[in-house]
């Protein structure tokens, strides 16, 4: 659910960087960073996050993508629309960036009970994986990404959070050989 990746441009510096740290031998220090939040730590949050009905109906999202470094490489809009029958949702996503690049992704969301959640998009590499408490989600998954005629496998994990009944925050770390190579800062706003 987090928006597209940064354009061509910004996907090789993005990958290069992450090449660039672990040859140099960044990858141990990159694993052993500190505890990183759970789930159950905003178990008691509120107002408490139910992905069907807060991505039920038409909703706009204004984002930005920066670099590892902090420089925002790129900034977006996205319509979205979700739809709902029973367990099984249907995520539209249309973004548009500044340079004027369009980009739709559809997710498949199933929401499985007791707050968790999978998904699939045509450029999500498997099943993505989401778990929701309190006014939280953390919801992980792979992006292909087409870069020079590669496809690279860009680790996402996003967290989502309910400011209230109309807004959400997402904050998403991309990585690649467990390295941060830049985030997505996203605000969902429902009507």
């Amino acid at each position: 659910m987090t928006p597209t990746p940064p354009a061509a441009a910004t996907r090789r510096h993005v990958l290069r960087t992450a090449g660039a740290l672990a040859a140099a031998g960044a990858l141990p220090l990159g694993l052993a960073g500190c505890a990183t939040p759970v789930p159950d730590d905003y178990r008691a949050e509120r107002p408490v996050l139910d992905l069907k009905r807060y991505f039920d109906g038409p909703l706009t999202a204004h984002g930005l993508v920066t670099d590892r470094g902090g420089r925002v490489t790129r900034r977006f809009r996205v319509a979205l629309v979700g739809r709902w029958q029973g367990d099984e949702g249907v995520l539209e996503e249309d973004f548009v960036y500044s340079d004027g690049e369009t980009q739709r992704r559809v997710w498949r969301i199933t929401a499985h009970g007791d707050g968790r959640y999978t998904g699939r998009a045509d450029d999500v590499v498997g099943t993505a994986e989401g778990v929701a408490r309190g006014n939280a989600l953390n919801w992980r998954y792979t992006l292909a990404l087409a870069v020079d005629g590669r496809t690279w496998h860009i680790d996402f994990d996003d967290w989502m959070f309910l400011m209230d009944e109309r807004v959400m925050i997402n904050r998403a770390r991309m990585s690649k050989f467990g390295i941060t190579v830049g985030e997505v800062l996203l605000s969902f706003h429902k009507p």
